[in-house]
């Protein structure tokens, strides 16, 4: 709600902050809580209505930061117009302004906006009309906002662009020919000035339009610069051509710069073109991801097969998939069989068997075989849509050292503005009367060959090619900042179950006491079978031929040790030995000696017991994983240090580490322990990477400075990490680790070219070099080094996707 300078901001839950906290803020002239409805009604003071969206950030950094949780909605959303980096700090300026929007952040690489808002203060539509009024626009709607249709976009444009590229290069020529070997002839400056008009006011409009919409509301971007600088030297030129006089009559010859404006905005013209090409090839990814979906299935509906397009599909729905196809959604095969490949998710070629109950998935691709499936999750549910919106969202976010950039872009423009005036302004002091047209040509190409695009594409374009890669080799990795981060790891930090062993435990053996009863047989299993205990399906596996499932049983967790139960309101226990002791349980000799052979073996061993004494020992075996050990043996090779943390115990800790040749591991650790062991590895001063699969190594993954989850795991495990291991194989920490190094090794390279091109390029092209070699450099030699400078950004990010990793 708003009505003047009055606000509504709705709490979702959480604390109320103390009274008085929100008053402090300045610029609020009343408060009020609604609690019923639970909302804070603020009024602003009238002289400070114009600085609405900073006070409305503050409030809610104040009620967040009581603990209170405020209603906010998240969007990522396509910004169009934007031509250079100026443009995407313009225009993220430009969004933080608006009140109710509480952060944004605007990406120039995959020209998408990331922002949070409160939905009862501001819509997109009102960020879309604010963007409107300086010359950009903003994508609103989910539908018109999609991956597809902002392609379809940007081919528009690029064939757009094209065509103005392809017919101001036709002009180009004939009017550099005519500036450089004719300009003495008949009607040579009319001539020029015949061709490069239409290059400047209809091929180059594009440039002039942003400008003056950028000027209306006292901002700069690529396109003032480009027509200052044509717009200059094609007045100047006008000037010259209508009264030669003036210059004649003070000695002086009048030339004309027709040919320099023009070319200049060609080469722009080319530059731009290349570079959009370019930028889009780093969306490769998910291009191909998205051709992973069949347009149509089969589906058997009354029995009776019926092709249908794939947004029609529903959960239940049996769909029949022949040789060569591709799956189109994710399901259970309930007939036939076949081998699949699942290089999308696993990004190895390997060809997987699929029988009936098995999984399959969206974009994986059926072999020789046949087989029908029942559709369980459709549309934006399936893994492989799941994969393609984190990949879009990845190539969003900005690694860390966007943020300096992006403040070197944002006062870029007019800082090259005031030195092109300056090095106009040095050439006339210093030069008298022929100073005026070399300053003025100076300025000109101070104008021109400076340039923020390549400083705006330098991180994005690497970070978007190397997500993408991450996505082809089956990591997913959530953010910029993650895949910047992980080179520098040092120690990478991995739970047993599930991460170094295949996370299927199959009970080894069950011995019995001599106490036991056929009726503790059934208790264990009636247990087992109520509880949610990562080896509880292994023990129920066992028991089922031969036991049977009691109703008069309930069963409570114990977070690290076991479960407790009850049966007719008796207790019984299932857990370790640690457990037991714990519960004052008497271990028979005879289990004793069951239970240190289970342990020297390296299983895992549960033992259950009712109130007093040990009833049986169950030992029950993980098998490791064929690819740990070489991916342990790579990490090492990294110079990386590998520890096991395990919730097993010590024994098994220590054979598991002695066979695969790790140093340093614990056993029995407990859940909230992990991550206080990673934290005391934090303090060493080491930057650690943890791997784990289960809701237990959540807390552990949230302390880690880079989290790694395994694919096959928790979905609690994949919401706190930073990277998701889609094949939950070993083998992608080490690739990932190298892609980060490559990523970051490209966005080093880029920033220091494009660095380099401004900090050398502009004092040329001011002329610094003219007092000590008579060197000028020519406008059209630094338009062309401009549209250039981006491109070889991008082509130089784009050089990772061919990189073995």
């Amino acid at each position: 709600m708003t009505a003047n300078n009055k606000y509504s901001i709705q709490l979702t839950g959480g604390a109320l902050p103390q009274a008085g906290s929100i008053e402090k803020t300045e610029g609020i002239a009343a408060v009020e809580y609604d609690k019923r409805n639970n909302n804070i009604l603020l009024t602003l003071e009238e002289k400070r209505a114009e600085d609405a969206a900073g006070i409305l950030r503050e409030v809610v950094s104040t009620v967040r930061h009581a603990g209170g949780e405020v209603r906010t909605e998240k969007i990522s959303r396509p910004v169009l117009n934007m031509t250079c980096a100026a443009c995407a700090s313009s225009s993220q300026n430009i969004l933080s302004y608006v009140p109710g929007v509480i952060s944004v952040s605007v990406n120039y690489g995959n020209g998408k906006g990331n922002i949070e808002f409160l939905p009862g203060i501001v819509t997109p539509s009102d960020m879309k009309s604010s963007l409107q009024e300086i010359g950009y626009d903003m994508l609103v709607d989910e539908g018109e906002a999609s991956f597809e249709h902002v392609e379809q976009i940007a081919e528009e444009n690029y064939r757009k662009l094209r065509r103005h590229t392809i017919w101001a290069m036709v002009l180009a020529i004939p009017l550099v020919i005519v500036g450089m070997f004719f300009m003495n002839a008949p009607y040579a400056n009319i001539i020029m000035c015949a061709l490069a008009t239409p290059i400047l006011f209809i091929f180059g409009r594009r440039f002039f339009v942003g400008a003056w919409k950028q000027a209306r509301h006292r901002s700069a971007n690529m396109d003032t610069l480009v027509a200052l600088s044509t717009g200059i030297a094609y007045l100047f030129s006008l000037f010259n051509m209508i009264w030669p006089e003036f210059w004649e009559s003070r000695g002086l010859e009048a030339h004309v710069y027709f040919e320099a404006a023009g070319v200049i905005i060609a080469f722009i013209l080319l530059g731009k073109m290349l570079e959009a090409r370019a930028k889009g090839n780093t969306s490769d990814a998910i291009k191909k991801l998205m051709g992973l979906q069949p347009s149509t299935v089969i589906v058997f509906r009354d029995g009776e097969p019926e092709e249908i397009p794939i947004a029609e599909v529903l959960v239940g729905d049996i769909i029949l998939v022949k040789p060569g196809e591709k799956i189109a959604v994710d399901g259970e095969v309930t007939e036939g069989g076949s081998f699949v490949d699942e290089s999308m998710i696993s990004g190895e070629p390997i060809h997987v068997e699929k029988k009936q109950h098995e999984k399959v998935y969206a974009g994986t691709i059926n072999q020789k075989g046949s087989f029908r499936f029942k559709a369980q999750k459709v549309g934006k549910d399936t893994l492989l849509a799941q994969i393609i919106k984190a990949v879009d969202e990845a190539q969003g976010s900005k690694a860390p050292v966007q943020g300096l950039v992006d403040k070197i872009a944002g006062i870029f423009v007019p800082v090259v503005i005031g030195i092109a005036l300056l090095s106009f302004a040095a050439w006339i002091i210093f030069d008298g009367d022929p100073g005026f047209v070399y300053g003025l040509l100076a300025m000109v190409t101070v104008l021109v060959i400076a340039c923020p695009c390549a400083l705006g594409l330098a991180t994005p374009t690497a970070i978007m090619v190397g997500i993408g890669k991450g996505a082809e080799k089956g990591i997913l990795i959530k953010d910029a900042e993650s895949l910047e981060m992980a080179k520098d790891i040092d120690v990478v930090v991995l739970d047993k179950t599930g991460t170094i062993t295949e996370g299927k435990p199959v009970v080894n053996k069950i011995t019995w006491s001599h106490d036991a009863l056929p009726l503790h047989r059934d208790i264990l299993y009636s247990i087992e079978y109520r509880s949610e205990h990562p080896l509880a399906d292994a023990i129920t596996a066992a028991l089922k031929e031969n036991c049977t499932l009691l109703d008069d049983v309930t069963v409570q967790q114990v977070s690290g040790h076991g479960i407790e139960g009850t049966y007719k309101g008796k207790p019984y226990y299932v857990g370790n030995e640690y457990f037991m002791a714990l519960k004052n349980i008497v271990i028979p000799a005879d289990l004793k000696q069951q239970l240190y052979l289970e342990l020297d073996a390296a299983h895992t061993v549960s033992l259950f017991a009712d109130e007093e004494i040990a009833l049986g020992v169950v030992g029950i075996a993980d098998k490791m994983k064929p690819t740990s050990r070489e991916a342990i043996h790579k990490l090492r090779s990294m110079g990386i240090e590998v520890v096991i943390y395990t919730g097993d115990n010590e024994k098994v800790a220590a054979a598991l580490a002695e066979e695969l040749g790790v140093a340093r591991f614990k056993g029995g650790v407990m859940p909230d322990e992990k991550a206080d062991l990673v934290k005391s590895l934090q303090a060493e001063g080491k930057k650690v990477a943890m791997a784990g699969d289960g809701i237990n190594d959540s807390s552990a993954l949230a302390q880690a400075d880079v989290s790694i989850a395994m694919g096959a795991g928790s979905d609690i495990a994949m919401d706190v990490a930073k990277m998701t291991i889609i094949s939950s194989d070993l083998n992608k920490i080490p690739t990932a680790i190298q892609l980060s190094q490559e990523t970051v090794k490209t966005i080093r390279q880029n920033l220091f070219w494009a660095f380099i091109y401004n900090v050398v390029g502009i004092p040329i092209a001011a002329g610094v070099l003219y007092p000590l070699t008579g060197f000028l450099l020519n406008p059209m030699i630094a338009g062309a080094a401009m549209a250039l400078s981006s491109v070889s950004v991008v082509t130089n990010s784009l050089r990772l996707k061919n990189k073995k990793i």
